[in-house]
């Protein structure tokens, strides 16, 4: 049947797991996994101590899968070894620690013991935590204890698969205590976390108005014609050497072309208009003229004359 193989199967997987926790006792071992590979069998640590496990060069290791083959008839056993970084994330590690210090200073201390594992949990960024101790501590009467801090799922999908749990058993001389530890950890995610973003910042920016751009009229150019005698002697007096480049070519032609334009316009030339003379109808009066007295013409004396006269005298 198949149901006896499945059957078979997990009991020799639980088995294995409890002698191996039994031969590495008090080395801090987490969580134990077995899984099948083409090559054989692969075992799984998970440890907060990978030196103790693996022992002085490989002898814990090596002793492992000698039994593993002879007792439990595994083909070829594989050991992998995984280091936990976080000892106060994880459930067994913890109570692990409660029950090696409840031995040690015995169950007087039991509160202080309490206390500092949830204070070390929370620190360690777990959400919750809850402590459960069962036993005769601190009297002669079995009580529990519970140390509890931060948020904790009871019930629902997240407490069996989300929420970390472990229990261990401390031996005293009272008698045995039993400690349960659940954490609930940080990068758990619930159903009912809601996550409130903040507002947008809205950047309003003005833009600037685009003016409709004018459609570029054209001059009208008023093209005098030039006769062709004219237009033949430009041409004459600037001929055309085969060497000029075609660009100078074109430069020159546009100021033929501009010189034939630029003639000075005809100056019209405009009569004076007659200006009509009034005659008055009136007589004109003839004003007196004065006489001006004429100076009789002086005789002219010779020298001869003159000279006589003196004699004369």
């Amino acid at each position: 049947m198949i149901e006896r193989d499945f059957i078979a199967q997990k009991t020799k997987e639980y088995y294995i797991r409890e002698y191996i926790e039994k031969k590495l006792d008090r080395v801090g071992i987490s969580q134990i996994k077995l899984k099948k590979i083409p090559l054989g069998e692969k075992i799984i640590i998970d440890t907060n101590r990978p030196s103790l496990v693996v022992g002085s060069k490989g002898a814990n290791i090596k002793s492992l899968t000698k039994v593993l083959k002879k007792k439990f008839k595994l083909e070829n056993p594989q050991i992998e070894i995984n280091e936990v970084k976080n000892l106060f994330l994880d459930a067994s590690l913890v109570a692990d620690y409660i029950s090696n210090s409840l031995e040690r200073f015995g169950s007087k201390r039991f509160k202080g013991v309490g206390h500092r594992v949830l204070q070390n949990v929370i620190n360690a960024g777990a959400l919750g935590v809850e402590v459960i101790i069962s036993g005769k501590i601190p009297g002669s009467r079995a009580r529990s204890w519970r140390f509890y801090q931060g948020y904790l799922k009871k019930c629902g999908d997240i407490s069996v698969s989300g929420v970390r749990k472990a229990q261990k058993p401390a031996l005293l001389k009272s008698g045995i205590i039993g400690i349960k530890v659940s954490i609930m950890p940080s990068d758990l995610i619930l159903p009912d976390t809601i996550e409130i973003l903040d507002e947008p910042i809205q950047v309003v920016e003005e833009l600037p108005v685009e003016k409709p751009k004018k459609k570029a009229t054209k001059k009208k150019t008023t093209k005098k014609r030039v006769s062709k005698k004219k237009a033949k002697t430009v041409k004459k007096e600037q001929p055309i050497v085969a060497t000029v480049p075609v660009k100078e070519v074109k430069q020159e032609e546009k100021v033929v072309e501009e010189i034939m334009v630029k003639e000075e316009p005809k100056q019209e030339v405009v009569e004076p208009t007659p200006v009509k003379e009034e005659v008055s109808k009136e007589p004109v009066k003839e004003l007196p003229v004065k006489e001006s007295p004429v100076e009789e013409p002086k005789e002219m004396v010779s020298e001869s004359e003159i000279a006589e006269e003196n004699k004369k005298q």
